[in-house]
């Protein structure tokens, strides 16, 4: 039985954020987004106290690589694109 983990990364820049709660808003509406279309777990794991700066791990288990792939490509694409962060960096790593 092959099990593929994929976790990636993603680094993003809060700009528009005055405080920790202006950049939760923003994050957890990134999260939940991600979670409810793709199906994926996510969390943020580093900068939490950093006003405009936010690190999110998003991880997701399959048993096709390249299915797992494409949920992570597609991931990296919607954070490029959500208003409110920018994305500074995504690293895709296998488990």
């Amino acid at each position: 039985m092959a099990t593929t983990v994929g976790l990636v990364h993603l680094d993003f820049s809060v700009a528009g954020a005055q405080s920790l709660k202006d950049k939760r808003r923003s994050v957890k509406s990134f999260k939940d987004r991600m979670a409810h279309r793709h199906n994926v777990s996510i969390a943020e794991v580093d900068a939490l106290d950093a006003r405009q700066h936010a690190v999110l791990a998003v991880a997701i288990v399959g048993n096709d690589r390249r299915y797992v792939e494409g949920v992570l490509q597609r991931v990296i694409n919607a954070a490029a694109q959500h208003r409110g962060m920018i994305l500074l960096g995504s690293e895709i790593e296998w488990l």
